[in-house]
């Protein structure tokens, strides 16, 4: 009896042994694997194959998530995807437009729910200049903005997919409004009034950076700033603050008309 009892003990034993051995062989191949597909895709960006480097990072991402270096591959899909969209490459959300007589980039962009410096950018244009019978590629995907104030992020969505994440400042006390809000008025290096003065863009006084976005709401929108230390914070008058870098990629990318939401 002893002996069947010691027996079925070391057969116990012996199974969870192989079990252990077999999982921490799994979890070393698991990471082996996602380390291979991480290097990949590091290879394929540097080829400029965007799309594949991509479909890499975003199979780390859901299929690995203890990677690592899993927040370096967030930030690393977040870049291939902007280069994705200011780049010529064909995807399902471009199209070609061949230019007509009477054409504008203007009149092109607005057709198409864009703006004319993404077309510029992925088109390599220096001008404006355009002639008929010239192929452009547009960038076709309806862009959106989501800021989480208890984050102070701000998500770029373009449909249903996030392109990337920003770090914002956004109003003291949480006083920045929420709501759904659209983009009704764009500006590069813009003038700050403030108590009937008036800041040119040029003063380190001007507190709203290099671009200003408005929204639909008076005297509220997305800005740059002259305090990049403060991004992260509550920190502004009610607007949403961004570096100017990133405000300016952000301008780039959002047409007039772009919905803007805001949450607590």
């Amino acid at each position: 009896m002893i002996g069947g009892i010691c027996a079925a003990v070391v057969l116990v034993v012996g199974i969870v042994m192989a079990a252990q051995r077999h999982f921490s062989s799994s979890a070393r191949a698991s990471s082996l694997s996602a380390q291979e597909l991480y290097d990949s895709a590091i290879a394929l960006e540097s080829k400029k194959e965007l799309l594949a480097a991509k479909e890499a990072y975003q199979k780390i991402l859901s299929e690995y998530s203890d990677f690592k270096d899993i927040a370096f591959v967030q930030k690393k899909l977040e870049d291939t995807n902007t280069q994705i969209i200011f780049s010529a490459v064909e995807t399902p959300k471009t199209v070609v437009h061949e230019v007509k007589s009477g054409d504008s980039l203007g009149k092109i962009a607005k057709a198409y729910g864009t703006t004319v410096e993404l077309i510029k950018r992925s088109n390599g244009l220096s001008h404006d200049v355009i002639k008929a019978g010239q192929r452009l590629r547009i960038w076709k995907g309806v862009f959106s903005v989501l800021v989480d104030k208890s984050q102070n992020i701000l998500m770029l969505k373009c449909d249903d997919e996030v392109v990337k994440i920003y770090h914002v400042s956004t109003g003291k006390n949480n006083i920045t409004p929420v709501g759904n809000f659209k983009i009704v008025n764009k500006l590069p290096n813009p003038v700050w009034f403030k108590g009937g003065k008036t800041i040119p863009p040029e003063s380190p006084e001007n507190i709203l950076g290099t671009r200003w976005m408005g929204f639909d709401i008076p005297e509220y929108g997305i800005h740059g700033t002259t305090e990049p230390q403060t991004i992260g914070q509550q920190a502004t008058a009610g607007c949403v603050r961004m570096r100017n870098e990133e405000v300016e990629e952000l301008y780039s990318l959002l047409p007039v008309g772009t919905q803007v939401t805001i949450t607590d």
